[in-house]
């Protein structure tokens, strides 16, 4: 399946539209629960880097009404450019997670339904690069799957990628890096069957 993971940014690119148009006819914001977590980790007005920011609705949204500084990182240009048209006070950067090194640490750091579009190997060598973005104490939190594997979605009717790693192995890299797990739950019914992991820097 690497085939369709590599694709990921280019259809991405081409249905930025129809995600976030879809997204919105939902109005629901069935990642609050672990948002609202996520945040009790991190200082008041502190700084959030959003890995997979898409076009910022309703997670950036939500994190910046909550006093955050938010900077949106996507490698899809007409996500942020979404993201900047509707988030303009916020900074949005066009950049790939896996080869990402801004020289600055956050608060937080979150990758909520992007992460796992990564191949195993580019999910393993994610964490040193959560780890490099992640002040002291900062907040970890990003979604996966339930078990080790591979799985293809649809997204306008073409393949979409989607994989996870052992829940283990996540255990082992976020120690590995220096994060305890505060929370995690697989296949969270009140979330959209998210699994979805919480962690912070010791």
């Amino acid at each position: 399946m690497s085939g369709e993971a590599e694709q990921i940014i280019q259809l991405y690119e081409r249905h930025a539209n129809a995600w976030v148009h879809a997204r919105l006819r939902e109005r629901l914001f069935y990642e609050r629960e672990w948002i609202d977590r996520f945040c009790g980790l991190v200082r008041p007005h502190g700084s959030i880097l959003d890995l997979g920011c898409g076009a910022g609705e309703p997670i950036a949204r939500h994190l910046s009404e909550r006093g955050y500084a938010v900077v949106g990182l996507d490698s899809s240009s007409a996500m942020v450019a979404m993201f900047r048209a509707r988030l303009p006070c916020l900074e949005a950067l066009i950049a790939d997670m896996r080869t990402v090194s801004l020289g600055r640490a956050f608060d937080g750091v979150i990758a909520w339904d992007s992460f796992f579009h990564l191949n195993h190997n580019d999910q393993r060598r994610m964490f040193p690069t959560f780890r490099a973005h992640a002040g002291p104490r900062a907040a970890l939190m990003f979604t996966a799957g339930p078990a080790h594997g591979e799985t293809i979605g649809r997204l306008e009717g073409e393949p979409l990628y989607h994989a996870s790693l052992d829940p283990r192995e996540y255990r082992q890299l976020l120690d590995e890096q220096g994060f305890d797990v505060v929370a995690t739950v697989a296949e969270d019914q009140n979330c959209g069957g998210r699994t979805v992991w919480l962690a912070q820097r010791r």
